[in-house]
């Protein structure tokens, strides 16, 4: 349960590290692709935020292509994907300018996804939680994945109220998509 230590509705900040991607030779990093993990591991990063009612009603997300394809891949698991704003402070960011962006959100907005890069994703995590539920805290510390979700709850009249210690993180989620069982015709074994 959250603790009341602000005043206004209860808000979600979800963030979401991008899923696996690839190194291909040649490629600067910023228009890096998915890796075939991060191509199943986005879509099921999107259908663990629906299952644990967690959609948002903004997204911010990085234009690096590893972060705008997750994006994409996720939010196509919903009915109806809520507008996203492709921020390019996003990328390689640091806790101060994640927080700078955060705080821009509309005040109308009750629950926040950003997609993003670590390590600036763990370290915002740990910066704006006070406690976390069950070992959610320790987890992040000691790894936030790729395709990791950090679910922090807080109250406050608008975004620009969320500083350090101010949340609880109440879920972590590392969404895993399965491997397809296609199995190779001559041998019978699996590819």
């Amino acid at each position: 349960m959250t603790g009341r230590a602000g005043t206004g509705p209860l808000r979600r900040l979800v963030v979401l590290r991008h899923a696996k991607s690839a190194w291909p030779e040649g490629v600067e990093d910023h228009r890096r692709p998915l890796a075939p993990r991060g191509l199943r591991d986005a879509p099921a990063a999107g259908r663990a935020l629906a299952e644990a009612d967690c959609l948002p009603d903004l997204a911010l997300c990085s234009p690096a292509v590893r972060a705008r394809r997750t994006w994409e891949l996720a939010s196509a698991e919903w009915g109806t994907p809520p507008p996203v704003r492709y921020d390019r402070r996003l990328y390689a960011a640091g806790v101060a300018e994640l927080l700078e962006v955060v705080r821009e959100a509309p005040p109308e907005v009750e629950t926040l996804l950003v997609v993003g890069h670590n390590p600036g994703l763990e370290e915002l995590v740990l910066e704006l939680a006070r406690d976390g539920l069950e070992d959610t805290l320790e987890r992040v510390r000691t790894k936030f994945p790729t395709s990791a979700i950090a679910v922090l709850s807080w109250y406050g009249s608008g975004w620009p109220a969320l500083g350090p210690g101010v949340a609880l993180l109440t879920s972590l989620i590392v969404a895993r998509g399965k491997k397809s069982g296609k199995k190779n015709e001559k041998n019978g074994k699996k590819k």
